[in-house]
C-alpha cells in the first residue's frame, strides 16, 4: 500500500473544509448553471429592454434613466448579502434566494404599472436587478467544481449563456407586451410576466438540480488555518489589498466594467446626434453584447493556457484600442463602421478582463477569504459602473463622444498601475499567469513541481 504523505494529508483536509458549497464537479453541475444562467439571461434582458420606457411613462423623461440605476444599484447591494450566504450556506442557497428576490420584484413592478406608483416601480427594479447579481456570481459557483487548470474555461462557459438570454429576452418583449395587454395588464408591463417565469424557473432548477461538490474528510493532522470561519466584505478587501494579485484581479474587474459602462450607454447618444438610426444603432448594441458573452470560452481557454494575468493584459489592451477607436470614430465623417468596431472591441476586452479577474480572484484567495471576496469585488463593480454611467452624460453634453471616450481612458489607468506592481513584486503570478502563489497551491494539493516551485 502506497504511504500516505504530508501533502496527501494537506490535499484531504483542504477538501474537507472547502465551504463554498460548489456544484458538483463534471457537466452535470456546470450544466445546471449553464441552464439557470440561460433562464436568467432571459429575465434580465426581457425586463430591462422596456424598463426605461416604463419608467418614463409613469414618472416623466426626467426620470427615465432612474430605471437603470434603481436595477444597477440593487445588484451592487445585493452582492455581499448573497455572497455571505455562500459562504455559510452553499452556493445553492445563495443563487435560489437571489432568484426567489428577482421573481418579487418582477411582481412588484407588474403592480407598480397596474397602480402607476414611481416608488414601488423603482423599488421593483432594484429588486428585479438581484437577478443580475446572481447571474453573475454563477460563474463562482462553477469555478468552485472546477480542477485549477480549468476555472477560467469553466466560468466563460457559463458566462457564456448569457448570450442566448441576452439576444432571445428582447426578442421576446413585443410578444411579451402584446400577451400582457390581453391579460388586462396596462402596456410594457407584459415583457415582466416572462421575466418572473424565467427567474421561477432558473430558482427551480438551481434549488432542484444543483449539488455541492464532493468533498472527502479525513482527520487533520499538523496544524491547519481555520477555513471555516467567515470574515466580512472589508475584512476581504483589506486582504486583497495586501497580495498584488488579488489587488490586480478586483481593481481589473471593476475598471474594466466601468469603462465598458462609460462608453457603451452613451454610444445610442452619440449616434443619434449624429443622424443614424435607430436600426444601426440596435445592430452597434447587439455586436457589442456578442462581443461581451460570445468569445467568452475563447478567453476562458486563454487563461487557462497562457495565464488568466497574460490574458487580463490582453484584455486591458483590447479596451484601449476600444477607446481609440472610439475617439476616431467620433470625428469620423461616417462613423457607423468605426463605432460598431469600437463596440465589439470593448465587449471583448470586457469579457478578457472579466474572466481572467475572476479567475484570479478564486485562484489567489484561500477558502474563508475567497468568496466573501468574489462577493465584494462584483459589488464593487456594480457600484463603479453605477457612477461610470452617471458621470458619462454630463461628461458627454461637455465634451462630446472625444470626451467620453478620453474620460473612460483614464479609468484604466489604476488596472495598468496595479498590473506594473504586480509585475515589480515578483510575485509568481507576474511570471506564470497564475493566480496562486506557490505555497497556496501546495496547500491545495497541488504538488510544488506543478507551480514551478522547488
Amino acid at each position: 500500500m502506497r504511504r500516505e504523505t504530508g501533502e496527501d494529508t494537506r490535499r484531504v483536509r483542504t477538501m474537507s473544509r472547502d465551504h463554498s458549497g460548489g456544484p458538483k464537479s463534471g457537466p452535470h453541475g456546470i450544466g445546471i448553471l449553464v441552464t439557470g444562467n440561460l433562464l436568467g439571461g432571459v429575465a434580465v434582458a426581457s425586463g430591462f429592454a422596456v424598463g426605461g420606457l416604463l419608467v418614463e411613462r409613469i414618472g416623466g423623461t426626467a426620470v427615465a434613466g432612474l430605471g437603470q440605476a434603481a436595477g444597477v444599484l440593487g445588484a451592487a447591494v445585493a452582492a455581499v448579502p448573497l455572497a455571505g450566504v455562500a459562504a455559510r450556506h452553499g452556493r445553492r442557497r445563495s443563487l435560489t434566494l437571489g432568484y426567489a428576490i428577482a421573481v418579487l420584484g418582477g411582481v412588484l413592478i407588474v403592480t407598480a404599472a397596474v397602480v402607476s406608483q414611481l416608488v414601488v416601480l423603482l423599488a421593483g427594479l432594484a429588486m428585479f436587478g438581484v437577478g443580475q447579481a446572481v447571474n453573475l456570481q454563477s460563474r463562482y459557483a462553477a469555478a468552485d467544481g472546477a480542477a485549477p487548470g480549468a476555472r477560467a474555461r469553466t466560468m466563460s462557459i457559463v458566462i457564456w449563456a448569457t448570450t442566448i438570454g441576452s439576444v432571445a429576452g428582447p426578442n421576446l418583449s413585443e410578444v411579451a407586451d402584446r400577451l400582457g395587454r390581453r391579460l388586462g395588464l396596462p402596456g410594457l408591463a407584459g415583457p415582466y410576466l416572462v421575466s418572473v417565469v424565467s427567474f421561477a424557473l432558473a430558482g427551480a432548477v438551481v434549488a432542484l438540480f444543483l449539488r455541492p461538490a464532493v468533498r472527502p474528510s479525513a482527520p487533520a493532522t499538523g496544524p491547519a488555518t481555520d477555513s471555516s470561519r467567515t470574515v466580512g466584505a472589508a475584512t476581504a478587501l483589506r486582504w486583497a489589498a495586501a497580495h498584488p494579485v488579488a489587488r490586480f484581479a478586483v481593481v481589473l474587474v471593476a475598471v474594466a466594467h466601468a469603462t465598458m459602462v462609460m462608453v457603451m450607454v452613451m454610444t445610442p447618444l452619440h449616434m443619434q446626434h449624429h443622424g443614424m438610426s435607430l436600426r444601426l444603432v440596435g445592430v452597434v448594441i447587439s455586436l457589442h453584447v456578442l462581443g461581451m458573452y460570445a468569445f467568452s470560452p475563447v478567453f476562458g481557454w486563454l487563461a487557462d493556457r497562457l495565464g488568466a494575468v497574460r490574458t487580463a493584459c490582453a484584455g486591458m489592451l483590447m479596451l484601449v484600442a476600444a477607446v481609440v477607436l472610439g475617439f476616431v470614430a467620433a470625428s469620423a465623417p461616417e462613423g457607423s463602421a468605426l463605432t460598431a468596431l469600437a463596440l465589439t472591441v470593448l465587449g471583448m476586452g470586457w469579457s478578457a478582463s472579466m474572466i481572467s479577474g475572476s479567475a484570479l480572484l478564486t485562484g489567489a484567495a484561500p477558502d474563508h477569504v475567497r468568496v466573501p471576496l468574489q462577493g465584494a469585488t462584483d459589488a464593487g463593480m456594480n457600484y463603479a459602473g453605477a457612477a461610470a454611467a452617471a458621470l458619462a452624460g454630463p461628461i458627454l453634453a461637455a465634451g462630446g463622444f472625444h470626451a467620453v471616450n478620453v474620460a473612460a481612458a483614464v479609468i484604466l489607468v489604476p488596472a495598468v498601475a496595479t498590473a506594473a506592481v504586480l509585475r515589480r513584486s515578483g510575485s509568481p503570478a507576474a511570471g506564470t499567469g497564475t493566480g496562486v502563489r506557490p505555497e497556496q497551491a501546495v496547500g491545495r494539493g497541488a504538488h510544488p513541481a506543478d507551480t514551478g516551485s522547488g
